[in-house]
């Protein structure tokens, strides 16, 4: 057998890094080492496994291939090491989380905090961006795993149903529509509106609810974090539309007033996703059922 893990070690690196000197970097290497540990997977295996362009390195289909197969490999032999090394009890156990803004910044840092406290051993690693990115994370296995907000029909993720949120259209309180009881679709088509980027689960669920009203809504301002979104309508910017987990805590102190819009169908499912391919190790497994999530019986 000609390859090795230190070969599929710095593959998986590159896949994540894009490049031999930022991989060589991750994993402790020189670039001449990791470099030449690329070439002799590539020869070993007749053929390369990136499309190079310039200084960046794209996976080729036989990489693609390859990738999933090389993930399982190194999540295989790590469990093996933390399992039989004499001090295995100090080994640190990584676990790389995605989650798009809402889940990463309100959901999770408190679970993941009370599973560290457990759990000494640890560390994790939580990238928040939105739900498209998130996906794309996980499927290039730079994530272990990820939770989202929006649809995922990416073919190689499975998705796994976690819990449930509502989206609550909010106002400052001094806001006209803030004082009607009673809203009709127009009085919102007629608004100004702050809203997330597009490619956000809030987004997308709040552009499909107005649009089976036959709402035009009219966005003047587009921002990429729900912090930002919520402190733009508080100034009066216009209306916006976000997670009862991030406006809770301002509803109940006064800073801002929740329309009852029950035209408007909110309620979404929150998920998780997991490559087809990953293997779970315990290290994983742990973090995930700390998150709340039921996992599948390992098969």
């Amino acid at each position: 057998m000609r390859l090795t893990l230190r070969q599929l070690q710095v593959f998986s690196a590159i896949c994540r890094s894009g490049g031999v000197t930022a991989a060589a970097g991750a994993i402790g290497l020189s670039q001449s080492a990791a470099s030449q540990a690329l070439a002799e997977l590539e020869s070993a295996l007749e053929g390369p496994l990136f499309d190079r362009a310039g200084r960046k390195l794209l996976l080729n289909e036989r990489g693609r291939e390859l990738l999933p197969r090389a993930a399982e490999l190194l999540e295989r032999a790590e469990e093996i090491e933390s399992t039989l090394r004499r001090h295995g009890s100090t080994a640190e156990i990584l676990v790389r989380l995605a989650a798009s803004l809402t889940v990463g910044s309100y959901l999770l840092p408190p679970l993941i905090g009370a599973h560290l406290a457990r759990q000494e051993q640890t560390r994790v690693e939580l990238l928040v961006e939105n739900t498209e990115m998130v996906i794309a994370a996980v499927a290039a296995f730079q994530a272990d795993a990820g939770f989202i907000e929006g649809p995922c029909e990416h073919p190689d993720l499975r998705v796994l149903p976690w819990r449930e949120d509502e989206l609550l259209v909010v106002a400052p309180p001094g806001h006209a529509l803030a004082q009607r009881r009673k809203l009709l679709p127009r009085d919102l088509q007629q608004a100004a509106w702050v809203l997330r980027e597009h490619g956000s689960g809030t987004r997308e669920v709040f552009d499909r609810a107005a649009e089976s009203q036959g709402i035009s809504i009219h966005a003047r301002l587009e921002l990429g974090h729900t912090e930002a979104v919520m402190r733009a309508v508080r100034a009066g910017a216009g209306l916006g539309c976000l997670s009862r987990f991030v406006v809770e805590d301002a509803v109940r102190r006064g800073e801002l007033a929740v329309l009852h819009t029950p035209f408007l169908s909110l309620r979404r499912p929150l998920h998780a996703v997991l490559h087809r391919a990953k293997f779970i190790g315990p290290g994983l497994r742990q973090v995930l059922e700390a998150c709340e999530l039921q996992l599948p019986a390992q098969g």
